[in-house]
């Protein structure tokens, strides 16, 4: 009961600055509307959804599994951030709508899935569709739990009677995704008797296995994604001034509307680092400005529709045309990250692909005069120093999340080996801090770091991000066609 009243003070949430409504005009709202229903046809890619559902429940035989969604988060004051489902809960559903909460019961044989989630209000005994702020006259119209089960393939019932089916749950044969919804959390008490959230972090962690090897439609999803990301770089190079300075700002919005247009939105914040801001590995405050002769490092990645994203890095020089240090620099990171690309098959171990792509590293910050030992010492696992160049591993896992996969076992990821139908990054990098005083001066602020999405196959690595050019002369004939092309918009 008190839950049920908790989500009915949800759903008709009204503002300090909102007006009272009279009774007059709460009877008028109440009438005279027509009842459209909303085309909802079976989506072409249900079968995918249901057969993710069948290996969850295939790894927690009699067990009850709760996968929320989330909430909206507020962004400041009553404004909230665009609201994103969580992947783990649009993985197995394909539902975007806030709140839902999918619910695993076993039956026997295996699980019957149960979609909770908020549907269309009933505008003749119901004010919040016109008094909420979550209302259908503020958001859009909801689905009806009769279409949403049509378009998913999946029993649906009113998020309203969410409370009482978890309370039904016995904490040691339930499992939870914990952290997206805190009502969710507080309702099934967690059961561990030997280590704290265990049980539910191997639900997490099974969630993110499965997600390892991508079927033909997530690969087609992650295409697609990468095929707008090239388009959204291409718009870049074409406004990209030769001869006189831009914000990075500017750089990310032209991106950013490609990503909106193409997708849904960038797969993650975009990082524009012009000149010494290339050296900072998580720039996105992209308050600098391009400058010609200074090289500009992009990393950016359209989420699409799907909400599969790519994330793809190139490093430009501003005015067209590498120096000869810069280019020196840039075919070292090439030739690490096509090094790496070489070596990637089924079977190879997922560590071995990033001591292949830093040793390339490590042998060219000896070519520059920079590493203070031989290349063999500065790879032995008890030095490392060439990191204090390269920060960071060669890649990572990619999918519906950026860094997909983040919660699988180490045995099945960063220490397992490479399989079929894995797709993930390949992203080395040098950065030469500008207050570096163990560098050159000439050295110094001089960031590059090339980054393709690629595919696993029997043959090898097939890299899904071939449409933008990777090679330093190539990077600059690229760069000089798209200028030339001109200004242009989506569409």
């Amino acid at each position: 009961m008190g839950d049920d009243r908790v989500e009915n003070t949800q759903a008709t949430r009204t503002e300090s600055h909102d007006p009272d409504f009279p009774e007059k005009l709460l009877q008028f709202m109440r009438e005279g509307w027509r009842d459209d229903p909303l085309h909802a046809g079976p989506r072409p890619e249900v079968p995918n959804y249901a057969k993710r559902r069948a290996a969850l429940s295939a790894a927690f035989a009699g067990e009850t599994l709760v996968i929320p969604t989330g909430r909206d988060k507020v962004r400041a004051n009553d404004t909230e951030y665009a609201f994103r489902p969580g992947s783990d809960f649009a993985y197995l559903t394909g539902d975007y709508d806030p709140g839902s909460v999918l619910v695993l019961r076993p039956n026997g044989g295996g699980h019957d899935a149960i979609l909770y989630t908020r549907p269309q209000a009933a505008r003749d005994r119901d004010d919040e569709f016109f008094r909420s702020r979550d209302g259908e006259l503020w958001v859009g119209r909801r689905h009806t739990l009769a279409e949403k089960a049509t378009e998913l393939g999946l029993e649906t019932a009113p998020l309203t009677e969410l409370a009482a089916a978890l309370a039904d749950c016995a904490p040691g044969r339930t499992r939870v995704l914990r952290g997206f919804d805190a009502r969710v959390d507080a309702t099934v008490r967690p059961y561990d008797p030997k280590r704290a959230g265990a049980r539910d972090r191997e639900l997490a962690a099974v969630l993110s296995e499965l997600k390892l090897v991508k079927d033909e439609w997530e690969i087609a999803q992650l295409q697609d994604a990468i095929d707008a990301t090239v388009r959204g770089f291409e718009d870049v190079a074409r406004i990209l001034p030769a001869d006189r300075p831009v914000s990075e700002r500017l750089v990310e919005g032209v991106f950013g509307l490609r990503a909106r247009h193409d997708g849904n939105d960038v797969g993650y914040a975009t990082i524009v680092g012009a000149g010494a801001h290339a050296t900072i590995l998580h720039w996105t405050r992209n308050t600098g400005t391009t400058r010609p002769g200074d090289l500009l490092l992009m990393d950016m990645g359209v989420e699409n529709r799907h909400l599969y994203t790519a994330d793809v890095t190139r490093t430009v020089p501003v005015n067209g045309t590498f120096t000869p240090l810069q280019r020196q620099v840039y075919d070292v990171v090439y030739a690490s990250q096509q090094a790496g690309m070489d070596a990637i098959k089924p079977g190879v171990r997922f560590q071995d692909i990033h001591l292949t792509c830093m040793r390339v590293l490590a042998q060219g910050l000896a070519d520059l005069g920079v590493l203070p030992v031989s290349v063999d010492e500065a790879m032995e696992s008890d030095s490392s120093v060439y990191r204090r160049w390269t920060l960071h591993g060669f890649g990572h896992m990619l999918g519906i999340d950026v860094h997909d996969c983040a919660n699988a076992r180490k045995e099945h990821y960063r220490d397992g080996t490479l399989a079929e139908g894995n797709v993930l990054t390949v992203e080395p990098g040098l950065y030469f801090q500008a207050e570096d005083d163990l560098v050159p001066e000439e050295l110094r602020g001089v960031g590059v770091r090339i980054e393709d999405d690629v595919l696993v196959t029997p043959a090898g690595a097939v890299n899904l991000s071939a449409g933008l050019p990777r090679r330093s002369d190539e990077v600059e004939s690229w760069l000089a066609t798209q200028r030339e092309a001109g200004h242009r918009l989506p569409g």
